[in-house]
C-alpha cells in the first residue's frame, strides 16, 4: 500500500514488466525540478528502460537522484546527454516554462522527448513543438500521470471500450491537491513559470475527457479562475474550473482547486465520474475517504447491478512499455501525438479566455 500524503513526492510504483533487453534503452534525465520525475522515471524503469545519464543545474539534486537510482550517473552539462548517441529518450520534470525548448533540444538531436505535464504553457510554445515533431519525426510524450499512472483510470477505459456503461454522456473530472506552501519553489507561484492553473492542472483533466470520450477535439465553452486563499502570492491561482463539449456531443466539466485539507489521507481526493446510457461509473484515484486509504477503486452501476471493482494489482501501467517500443519500433501505440498536443492546446485555451472570478 502506498500513502498519497505528498502529490510533489508521490511516485507510483508497479510491477516489472520490461519490454525490451538490458541496456537497449538507454533514457537521459534533465531537469529535477518536480518530483514527478520520480514517477517518470519508476514506470520507464520497470518496463525495460536504464536510467543513464542525469543533469541539473543544481548538482546535488541530481547526485540525489543517482542515489535513488543505481547505476544512474551525473552529466557534467546537459549537453553530455543530448550528444550522447546511445541516448534514446530525454525525460524531464524541468520548470514548467523550460519544457518545451528542451524538448525541441532533445528532438533536434535525434532523441524522443518524455515531460511532465504541462509540456509547455504558451501557444507560441505548442506551435515550435508541433513544427519540431514535424520536422525531426520524433516523439513528444507527455507524462499525463492522472490517467496514465493510476490502475483504476487504466481499469476504466477497459470499461468503456467493453460498453459496460453503454455510450459515454458526460465526464466529470475533479482535481484537488494539497498546497503545502512551505515546501513550494518560487517558480510555483509564478503564472509566467507554470502556466496558471488551467494550464498546470487542467491539461490532465482534459487529456482524460478526450481520451475516455473518444474524441479528438473539444470546444471551451466555459471557464474561471481565481485566487480565493493565497493573496500573498499575486500570480498563483488556487481555484479553476471549465466546461467542455467533445467533438461527438459528449458533455464535461472539471474542477481543479488547491484546498485539500490536513486532514486527508491523500495529496488529493481525485475522482472521475462518467455517466452512459446504460450506467456510470465513478473512479476514486487516490483514497476512499474514511474507508481505504489505498486508491485505485471504482464504483460501476449499470442494468446487471452495483459492483465495487478495486484496481489495484490488476491493470497495470501498459503505457510505459508500449512508449518504449513505440520508440525502438517507430510505432504509435503508446499515445497519439496529435490528442498529446490537444490536450494541452485546449488546456491554454481556457486558461486564456477564463473569467477571474476572485
Amino acid at each position: 500500500m502506498q500513502i498519497k500524503s505528498d502529490g510533489q513526492t508521490y511516485a507510483p510504483k508497479g510491477k516489472a514488466s520490461p519490454v525490451c533487453g538490458k541496456g537497449e534503452f538507454p533514457v537521459g534525465v534533465i531537469g529535477l525540478d518536480h518530483g514527478h520525475i520520480f514517477g517518470m522515471s519508476n514506470g520507464l524503469l520497470e518496463a525495460g528502460a536504464t536510467l543513464a545519464l542525469v543533469y541539473d543545474p543544481d548538482k546535488e539534486k541530481a547526485e540525489n537522484y543517482c542515489r535513488r537510482y543505481e547505476g544512474a550517473r551525473v552529466a557534467r552539462c546537459k549537453e553530455e546527454i543530448l550528444e550522447n548517441d546511445r541516448i534514446r529518450l530525454i525525460m524531464s520534470a524541468a520548470v514548467p516554462d523550460q519544457r518545451c525548448d528542451l524538448g525541441i533540444a532533445a528532438m533536434e538531436h535525434g532523441k524522443d522527448y518524455f515531460a511532465d505535464k504541462p509540456p509547455l504553457i504558451t501557444a507560441a510554445e505548442l506551435a515550435r513543438a508541433r513544427d519540431g515533431v514535424r520536422r525531426t519525426k520524433r516523439k513528444y510524450a507527455v507524462y499525463y500521470s492522472e490517467r496514465r499512472h493510476v490502475e483504476a483510470a487504466v481499469y476504466a477505459q477497459k470499461l468503456l471500450q467493453e460498453k459496460a456503461i453503454g455510450d459515454l454522456i458526460s465526464i466529470s473530472g475533479f482535481g484537488p491537491h494539497r498546497l503545502s506552501v512551505g515546501t513550494r519553489p518560487d517558480w510555483f507561484f509564478d503564472r509566467k513559470r507554470y502556466g496558471g492553473i488551467l494550464v498546470d492542472l487542467g491539461c490532465h483533466q482534459i487529456e482524460q475527457m478526450l481520451v475516455y470520450a473518444g474524441a479528438s477535439n473539444a470546444v471551451i465553452e466555459k471557464s474561471r479562475r481565481g485566487n480565493y486563499k493565497h493573496k500573498e502570492y499575486p500570480e498563483f491561482e488556487d481555484f479553476g474550473d471549465m466546461m467542455l463539449t467533445c467533438e461527438n456531443g459528449v458533455a464535461a466539466y472539471a474542477r481543479l482547486d488547491w484546498f485539500t485539507p490536513d486532514g486527508l489521507g491523500a495529496w488529493g481526493d481525485g475522482r472521475t465520474l462518467m455517466v452512459g446510457s446504460d450506467g456510470y461509473l465513478e473512479i476514486r484515484k487516490y483514497i476512499d475517504v474514511a474507508r481505504d486509504r489505498e486508491g485505485d477503486h471504482l464504483y460501476l452501476v449499470n442494468h446487471e447491478g452495483e459492483q465495487h471493482i478495486h484496481a489495484a494489482g490488476q491493470a497495470g501501467f501498459p503505457f510505459f512499455g508500449q512508449l518504449i517500443r513505440d520508440c525502438l519500433d517507430g510505432t504509435d501505440y503508446a499515445y497519439d501525438q496529435e490528442i498529446e498536443f490537444k490536450a494541452i492546446e485546449l488546456a491554454i485555451r481556457a486558461q486564456e479566455m477564463a473569467t477571474v472570478i476572485k
